[in-house]
């Protein structure tokens, strides 16, 4: 790989995806990385660019699954990483399954944590690179029935903004991208077809990746996609808590509960 690289976790489908596709299309070398055999398929077609491409299929839950990207980086300079990988679950948390909520903890906080620390221990040492942190506006709220994702998203939101300022005197970026309700397969993944959510319109993939990469060039600290979202980001600092657990509530309950 004689370009720039760019290392993207969950580039499979959805977000991940499509910065995958604005990388190459800037002349960014890839590693992409998913959990699922579909990240060679996506990974044949960010190709087309005249960019090398290499497609890691990796369980990022887990600590082995992130030294498996590891080891397939090798020694390379990552000039970009996009920490995109995520999971969601639905439904009231007395009824989740505990390996399915520990799971949702695991990709989300453990996983991505401990690539973060690796990665940019690494950026530090040569001071550069750039790294893209897709948190939600999730984590502005409490998350009736889609609590541990909302938590999970919150500490992203807050442990990007301290990696910022800890770095404040590198030329490291950290740049978190909350997006609202997207068109991609979280919601079937998450299970949450059978919510108002889960029915509505969503904002494009494509928009919301190339607000976030567009925020990680620029250095940006955050920033949120869409009109909507900046509205509901910015109501988030101001109602108590209770309330906004109510508007998630009626956002996130199964219809029929």
């Amino acid at each position: 790989m004689a370009n720039k690289l760019a290392v993207i976790t969950g580039a499979s489908t959805g977000i991940g995806y499509e910065i995958a596709k604005i990388a190459a299309g800037e002349g960014y070398d890839l590693i992409v990385v998913a959990d699922e055999p579909q990240i060679d398929a996506a990974a044949a077609g960010f190709g087309d660019d005249g960019v090398a491409v290499e497609a890691v299929q990796a369980d990022l839950a887990t600590i082995e699954g992130n030294d498996q990207l590891l080891a397939a980086i090798g020694d390379r300079p990552i000039d970009v990483l996009v920490a995109n990988a995520g999971r969601g679950l639905g439904h009231a948390f007395v009824e989740q399954d505990v390996a399915a909520w520990r799971r949702v903890v695991d990709t989300n906080i453990t996983g991505t944590t401990y690539l973060l620390q690796k990665v940019i221990e690494r950026m530090k040492a040569r001071d550069a690179g750039q790294v893209l942190i897709t948190g939600s506006i999730a984590g502005l709220m409490p998350g009736s029935y889609q609590a541990v994702y909302n938590g999970t998203k919150a500490y992203l939101d807050s442990f990007a903004y301290a990696l910022r300022n800890e770095l404040k005197e590198t030329n490291l970026s950290i740049t978190v991208l909350m997006p609202g309700p997207t068109d991609t397969e979280f919601f079937k993944r998450a299970n949450m077809m059978d919510t108002p959510v889960g029915k509505q319109d969503k904002d494009d993939a494509g928009m919301v990746a190339r607000t976030g990469w567009d925020a990680m060039k620029s250095g940006s600290a955050h920033v949120v996609a869409g009109a909507k979202n900046k509205v509901q980001a910015a109501v988030s600092h101001i109602l108590p808590d209770t309330v906004l657990a109510n508007m998630h509530e009626n956002m996130a309950k199964p219809e029929g509960q």
